[in-house]
């Protein structure tokens, strides 16, 4: 069975692994993580370590992820004195990335020995933006965040990372006809209160982003049969 589940920014491991026990899952099935492990809550860098040692688990890379990866400068050496002598185009990546709640994961990789964060850095630049595959003759991509400026002529490989990382779908925006696609990235909240908690399902995409950043449980989708695993 393939399972996927989005956005756990930094959810508890221990509490992802019960989730993970409560639907079964098993060696024999496959888990995609829609990118954004890290950030927001404490957990994230355990959480990369542990998808790092699963033979059955895909991160597929957030814009979160994405933003760590820009301040690969940075984890040459983190002190408190390195981050006050950033200047200039440095300063502006790692500020942006704080003003989205990285301070959690500098924290983390503080305590985390070098060589160790090289491994996890060279672990998210192997991570793919989108990851197409078919489960019971069924056609998905998975991808962070849907796509931005979509159009159903253009090849995947054209999307830039920005596209596919930083999108805000409109609930009637439209992807493609024949394949489902299914991402995170925004809270599905945003497009209603009656989605709280819950994945927003269109004739062409789900979004399961149902805000484990914000106090909620992650869900599950399973591919095969396309049901919902909610624990609430």
């Amino acid at each position: 069975m393939i399972y996927v589940t989005s956005d756990l920014h930094g959810y508890p491991l221990e509490k992802f692994k019960i989730l993970l026990e409560k639907i079964n899952f098993s060696d024999d099935d496959f888990l995609y993580i829609l990118g954004d492990v890290i950030d927001r809550g404490k957990d994230g860098i355990k959480i990369l370590r542990w998808l790092m040692a699963q033979p059955n688990a895909q991160l597929i890379l957030g814009n979160h992820e994405s933003m760590m990866l820009a301040c690969d400068f940075l984890f040459e050496e983190i002190t408190d004195e390195s981050i006050y002598r950033l200047t200039g185009s440095k300063l502006d990546i790692f500020s942006t990335w704080m003003a989205n709640s990285g301070n959690v994961t500098v924290e983390a990789l503080r305590a985390t020995r070098n060589k160790e964060i090289e491994y996890i850095f060279e672990y998210l630049r192997e991570a793919p933006l989108y990851e197409t595959l078919t489960a019971n003759d069924r056609d998905f991509i998975l991808v962070h965040s849907g796509f931005k400026s979509f159009s159903k002529d253009k090849k995947l490989s054209d999307y830039s990372a920005y596209d596919l990382l930083w999108a805000r779908p409109s609930i009637d925006e439209k992807y493609f006809e024949n394949i489902t696609t299914v991402f995170g990235h925004t809270p599905t909240v945003i497009f209603g209160e009656q989605f709280k908690g819950r994945a927003v399902v269109t004739d062409t995409w789900i979004d399961i982003d149902v805000g484990a950043a914000y106090g909620m449980n992650p869900m599950f989708l399973r591919l095969d049969d396309m049901k919902e695993f909610y624990f609430d």
